[in-house]
């Protein structure tokens, strides 16, 4: 995701450091507190047929972005909401293949 878009920036030499605590603080928030403020917020993502959800991933892309640049000085700069959700969709993409590959 941060090597298709522009407007994300690793930070840390490498820069693939940046990229693997960005990953795995991202990974922990979404395991751990995502689907508790999802099911807080249900009432506004249905008035909002669901595009609440985007500003939910913006909100945790940009909590693991100050996590990882704030304990670990490297991570990834993400420059606007509009590649917060270009990302977010890339990674549904990718998470959707994964899962096909995997399966249950």
């Amino acid at each position: 995701m941060v090597a298709l878009l522009p407007g994300m920036e690793a930070v840390g030499e490498p820069p693939v450091l940046g990229v693997a605590a960005f990953s795995l603080f991202l990974a922990l928030i979404n395991a751990s507190i995502k689907p508790v403020v999802q099911l807080i917020a249900l009432p506004i993502s249905i008035l909002s047929f669901g595009l609440f959800a985007l500003v939910l991933n913006w909100l945790f892309m940009e909590l693991a972005s100050w996590l990882a640049m704030s304990l670990f000085d490297v991570g990834v700069i993400i420059h606007g909401f509009l590649w917060a959700v270009l990302g977010s969709f890339i990674m549904a993409i990718v998470s959707g293949i994964v899962d096909a590959v995997i399966g249950d």
